[in-house]
């Protein structure tokens, strides 16, 4: 299938937020884009898309995420310009992404997976562990608020949102005592040097997807889909199936404290997933392997395994 490249007259437009993390994932895409096809930087448009999450006054607020939508909240704005073609291409941070598409929107290239483990922030405290009782944590996540909570329910908890360069402000400024933020977004930033140290996976289980990103495009759009076919990372795309699915099956949001991280084992998949009590009073979680053709099913079954364990208002939020 021959394929119509873009040239500096008929630009690719990229679609993206423009936070500095939200750049660096648009310029990783178009990069890739220019080396899989020998195109120079002008035959691409990086186009910055304010979405309702990006609201100033929302995030000075600290307002809840569960006070003001959901994960739609990131990216309503710019789907709307790609599923009217004022762009050709969307790029997300997985984790932030709904598990259901727009109609005639599709989302099946993935850049290889970055770091996928939360990164321990703090002007003071070396490790998590090294946290006194009493101190202030501030985030925005519900699971790891949940997850905090649950192995450490002598410390306090705060709204803390913003993007990586609000949030080291917030905690300069003393709102809290640590943070936690992705290594993913770091490594991308050339910032891994802010992390006192990462968190390993078996002490927290990270957010589903998180650390890669997905490049979405209209379904009607062969030029888009010949391109993204040229730089999806198979590996990642069979580790999303089963974490998205599992997602999927638990009707997941961002008012759900969920984890989950699927791991590759030669032509197996290994995923592991956590569900928790927004006040972190109680974590349950499952494990299970499969082939790597069967990774929704397997992230299907598991969150159904779970589901049948978790009694009736499990996740009803406390204040």
């Amino acid at each position: 299938m021959s394929v119509t490249l873009p040239t500096p007259d008929q630009t690719l437009k990229i679609g993206t937020r423009g936070s500095p993390l939200a750049l660096a994932q648009a310029h990783e895409t178009r990069d890739r884009l220019m080396a899989a096809f020998d195109l120079p930087e002008a035959a691409f448009e990086i186009v910055v898309i304010k979405t309702t999450g990006d609201d100033r006054s929302m995030i000075e607020a600290d307002r809840p995420l569960k006070e003001i939508g959901n994960k739609g909240l990131f990216t309503r704005e710019i789907e709307e310009q790609l599923g009217d073609g004022r762009i050709d291409l969307a790029v997300h941070s997985m984790k932030d992404m709904p598990v259901e598409q727009p109609e005639g929107l599709v989302l099946d290239c993935y850049l290889p997976r970055e770091d996928v483990r939360d990164a321990f922030v703090s002007p003071g405290v070396a490790r998590l562990a090294d946290l006194e009782p009493g101190q202030v944590v501030g985030t925005s996540s519900l699971r790891r608020r949940a997850q905090l909570l649950h192995r450490r329910p002598d410390l306090t908890v705060v709204e803390f949102r913003g993007n990586v360069q609000t949030r080291l402000r917030k905690l300069s400024e003393g709102v809290a005592d640590c943070t936690f933020l992705a290594m993913a977004g770091l490594n991308r930033l050339g910032m891994a040097r802010v992390a006192r140290s990462p968190i390993g996976v078996d002490e927290m289980l990270p957010a589903i997807a998180q650390g890669a990103i997905g490049i979405e495009r209209r379904l009607d759009d062969p030029r888009a889909e010949a391109m993204l076919r040229a730089i999806h990372d198979a590996d990642t795309g069979h580790r999303l199936a089963a974490e998205r699915a599992f997602l999927a099956t638990l009707d997941g949001s961002c008012e759900t404290p969920i984890a989950g991280l699927a791991v590759l084992e030669g032509d197996e998949i290994w995923l592991r997933g956590e569900v928790l009590r927004p006040d972190g009073s109680e974590s349950l979680s499952d494990e299970g392997r499969a082939s790597i053709f069967d990774a929704a099913d397997l992230g299907t079954e598991i969150a159904r395994r779970l589901l049948e364990r978790t009694p009736r208002g499990f996740f009803d939020w406390r204040d």
